[in-house]
């Protein structure tokens, strides 16, 4: 429990403050509307169903106020990199923004749900009321308001509405079926299977949200939902209820009078939605600033590698960028982690062919002339992410996963810039890289940047800074001969490393035992950028291995995450 609490303790604290914050939001408008005397009429026509369309909307309201703070980018990016008291444990909570998003979603589908089948039990329940088929109650509180339509509390006003005309021809209804459409497909088009195959799909369905947005903060002002309002004398439902005749005639009983409340959806959303818009108006303005090619190459396995450079562009270690390629679509954005050092006077990021854009991106270049430069290209970011907390520990485990190895690239060479000028400020004083790959092409990307490491880190006397581990997951039988064949050589068939490479998948519980030996003493970060299969595993071993005692070795979990 010691260790589960060291590593994921204030995320389930978060969790539980978030949870409890809309449990009280339900429990307290569900109670409002189910014994406030404001609602003793309205609950006479829709029963309890009035308190379960009402509640779910406060918790509406709550969850599309956060639903958009996780996609601001550029503020995560400032509470990461410029408050002095957001510490590492903060700032691991920032890189879960997207699993947060997706929760916060989550939410609202479940919150829309219980709303529209609440709201389709009143309409039903209107509808028979103003047809008489209830009481005498209900029928004089439908039929009031006929003639100025000031202070009625059946919104159906004349017996041939039907509820599904109610919900067509209403601001509330009609509203309601947009943002409910909208929500349908922002949410189905965000399932894994269709954003990694057709990320187009997932990227302007998903831009539904101006919608989405637009129809909640309208969806209010229908006011379909009515309270008793004060009249002189007073109108006292629980002495006047049955005494519908004398409504009017009797100075105890007046007509009633209702109203709808004022609408308050749009007082939750402002503020998210002004800090949004913000952060589109920034995005356009860097789309206009101009980007130069340094260097355009096409690695292996069908990866390129583009070296950018643009006028006072400044990044840390793991960070990310969106591109965009006008000629390809003017509207999409994509991520993508640069594999670049701060030090150097240029950005560069590897980008394999994995989707429509993508494809198309690397076609345009390959067709591109000798010399040539690439294509318009417009950057918006950097942005933070977990990896730029890896000289923060003292020692790190880095492991990435195919092309996951690109955020360990910009910290690799970021290591050998500042070990080559002997940089004080590097309190890390051991790293341990492990890379998985399926095919052996891959290794190809950085294998040159590692031999210039090996090779300088020996030079240096810091031969056991760097302990970096290879691992082929996929391999076929001649490939195993070539290498039995020349497993004498001093150098790695594969890779020319003096390393060599392994084959299968790495033993986790080996490794991290052979860590906490060897640093009986240090908190570690452990560092993923990879699936989450692996990321589940690396995050329980990270409790697994953790010390409770704070003499001893302490890891910390930390993910990519886009």
């Amino acid at each position: 429990m010691g260790n589960w609490i060291i590593n994921h303790g204030l995320t389930y604290f978060i969790l539980v403050v978030w949870m409890a914050i809309n449990t009280f939001l339900f429990v307290w408008f569900y109670f409002l509307y189910d014994l406030g005397d404001r609602f003793i009429y309205t609950r006479h026509i829709l029963g309890s169903a009035l308190s379960w369309a009402r509640a779910p909307a406060a918790v509406l309201n709550f969850n599309c106020m956060l639903i958009l703070l996780p996609v601001c980018r550029n503020l995560l990016s400032l509470i990461r990199g410029s408050f002095m008291c957001c510490g590492r444990t903060i700032r691991k909570q920032l890189d879960k923004n997207i699993s947060f998003h997706k929760l916060v979603a989550y939410m609202i589908a479940l919150m829309t749900a219980v709303h529209i089948i609440a709201h389709l039990v009143n309409a039903e329940r209107y509808y028979n009321s103003r047809h008489g088929d209830y009481d005498e109650l209900s029928t004089a509180l439908s039929n009031l308001g006929d003639t100025a339509n000031t202070t009625y509390l059946n919104p159906i006003r004349s017996l041939s509405t039907t509820p599904i005309l109610l919900v067509f021809t209403s601001i509330a209804g009609l509203t309601g079926v947009v943002i409910t459409l909208a929500l349908i497909l922002m949410i189905t088009s965000s399932m894994e299977v269709i954003r990694r195959s057709y990320f187009e799909v997932f990227w302007f369905t998903h831009h539904l949200f101006i919608v989405f947005f637009a129809g909640l903060v309208f969806h209010g002002a229908g006011r379909i939902v009515r309270g008793q309002t004060a009249t002189d004398p007073p109108h006292d439902p629980k002495h006047c209820d049955d005494e519908v005749d004398e409504w009017g005639m009797e100075e105890n009983c007046p007509i009633p009078q209702f109203a709808g409340g004022f609408p308050q959806t749009w007082m939750w959303v402002i503020g998210p939605m002004v800090l949004y818009v913000c952060e589109r108006l920034l995005r356009f303005v860097r789309y206009l600033q101009s980007v130069q090619y340094r260097k355009i190459v096409i690695r292996p396995s069908k990866v390129l590698e583009l070296q950018l450079m643009k006028n006072g562009f400044k990044m840390d270690v793991g960070q990310y960028v969106f591109l965009n390629c006008p000629s390809i679509s003017q509207l999409e954005w994509h991520p993508f982690t640069m594999t670049s050092a701060p030090e150097e006077d240029f950005f560069s990021v590897h980008i394999r062919s994995a989707g429509d854009w993508t494809q198309k991106l690397i076609s345009v270049v390959e067709q591109l002339p000798a010399g040539a430069q690439g294509p318009k290209m417009s950057v918006d970011g950097p942005f933070g992410t977990a990896s730029e907390d890896v000289f923060d520990y003292e020692v790190a485990m880095l492991v990435g996963a195919g092309i996951g190895v690109t955020p360990f690239a910009s910290v690799l060479k970021s290591i050998w810039y500042k070990s080559k000028e002997s940089n004080p400020k590097l309190s890390t004083r051991k790293i341990y890289f492990y890379w998985l790959c399926r095919e052996t092409h891959a290794f190809e990307w950085f294998a040159d940047l590692l031999q210039v490491l090996e090779r300088e880190m020996e030079e240096r006397g810091m031969g056991d800074f760097l302990t970096y581990k290879l691992f082929l997951t996929g391999w076929d039988q001649s490939q195993a001969t070539h290498v039995m064949v020349h497993a004498d050589k001093d150098t790695d068939v594969i890779t020319g490393l003096k390393q060599k490479t392994n084959y299968g998948r790495p033993n986790w519980d080996k490794e991290f035992e052979q860590v906490r030996a060897e640093n009986p003493t240090s908190v570690v970060g452990t560092f993923l950028c990879g699936p989450a299969a692996l990321a589940s595993v690396l995050a329980k071993k990270c409790v697994k291995y953790t010390d409770v005692d704070p003499r001893k070795t302490k890891f910390y979990f930390n993910q990519e995450n886009f």
